[in-house]
């Protein structure tokens, strides 16, 4: 399995781009989106991948950041959706976006992505919100602040009495980040001046340092 892809860019295509790396050259597909923020051809570059092997197939698909990875990754999990129209999904919703879409059981937002119908914004819905849904998140939020009792009162009351923080953690955790992580960073935000989807892009922007 490759984690990531680190060499020269090489070529940049329609779909795709080739990245050399010891003499190699790694066709890798990726979104318009993600060709477009990659860099400039000769400049050494890191794509995070996934690598999918089929009988008739083995193809690389890469991605700027490992958020657009995790979310490429949940979306090819659902069944009816191909790598074509999560990378599709990727060129016009941000992660952040699309987790908060899909807990706040947002279809409008989702049906307004190319290739996304009613029927295919239920089902996403339904089968990634399935992994970890609001209710379960708090509820296991409200088990760990029990147990920990070196927690900071004022983080406490925020994670049992702020349903936007609750959402934001678990739209991170959509994302495939550990509660625990979250809520550190979490930790030096002014959780109460900001709306959810202000939480998840802050968050992401600490969680990926």
């Amino acid at each position: 399995m490759l984690a990531y892809i680190k060499g020269k860019l090489e070529m940049k295509m329609t779909g795709y781009v080739v990245v050399d790396v010891g003499g190699l050259g790694y066709k890798i597909f990726m979104s318009d989106v993600g060709i477009e923020k990659i860099g400039n051809i000769g400049d050494t570059v890191k794509v995070h991948t996934y690598y999918k092997v089929r009988e008739d197939d083995i193809s690389i698909f890469g991605f700027n950041t490992l958020e657009e990875l995790k979310m490429f990754e949940l979306l090819i999990s659902v069944s009816g959706v191909g790598a074509k129209t999560a990378l599709t999904m990727l060129a016009v919703c941000e992660p952040s976006d699309f987790a908060l879409a899909v807990i706040s059981e947002d279809i409008k937002t989702l049906t307004g992505i190319p290739g996304i119908g009613a029927k295919s914004a239920q089902r996403i819905i339904l089968e990634l919100k399935d992994k970890i849904t609001k209710e379960q998140q708090i509820e296991s939020i409200q088990k760990e602040v029990d147990k920990n009792s070196k927690a900071d009162n004022k983080m406490q009351d925020i994670l049992k009495n702020n349903a936007k923080v609750s959402e934001a953690i678990a739209a991170l955790q959509v994302l495939g980040y550990n509660k625990k992580e979250i809520e550190k960073a979490f930790e030096n935000l002014d959780k109460n001046e900001l709306s959810t989807e202000e939480l998840i892009r802050k968050g992401l922007n600490l969680l990926g340092r």
